[in-house]
């Protein structure tokens, strides 16, 4: 994963254009994007780009996420996503229940499906690809999966329920 210098000066190149999506203060010569002023650089996630996060609080009807990674690039500002309970599962949508898919802790294989409201991004694991990629069990243990939906504890020998990503 590349992490990115936050101060951009004039002339910078900044990446190719077909990466990334130019900004305020940025323009394209090329088909890579330069900074045109001083100042700060930042991604953000667009819809479609693949994230991972890492889970912070679930209700019954959501799992609400910090966004870490977007594509190869580590953020330098923590962005909040929400899994919506019919974005988990591209099937059975009625029957998926968040806290038998996502805890507190997980880390999160996520797809940006909508830029969401003012403060968060909407994202879905409704992919084979995607869903909970390192899971930590009640223990405190770092966990394995043993299913499309289920991580179980090597130390306790107890099993939990998520929604498992498909390693790659």
């Amino acid at each position: 994963m590349a992490t990115t210098t936050s101060i951009a000066i004039p002339g910078q190149l900044l990446g190719p254009a077909s990466k990334y999506k130019p900004g305020p203060g940025v323009h394209l010569y090329e088909s890579n994007l330069y900074s045109s002023v001083l100042g700060t650089r930042e991604v953000l996630p667009q819809v479609g780009n693949v994230v991972l996060c890492r889970v912070t609080r679930i209700t019954p009807r959501q799992a609400v996420a910090a966004i870490l990674v977007c594509g190869d690039t580590v953020l330098e500002a923590e962005w909040q996503g929400v899994i919506r309970v019919q974005d988990v599962r591209a099937t059975e949508k009625d029957r998926v229940k968040i806290y038998e898919s996502f805890r507190p802790g997980d880390i999160v294989r996520a797809s940006v499906i909508s830029l969401g409201d003012q403060s968060n991004y909407y994202l879905s694991t409704a992919s084979n690809e995607l869903g909970v990629i390192m899971g930590v069990s009640e223990a405190g243990n770092a966990m394995y999966p043993v299913s499309w939906k289920e991580y179980k504890d090597p130390e306790t020998g107890l099993s939990e329920s998520r929604k498992v990503a498909k390693p790659f």
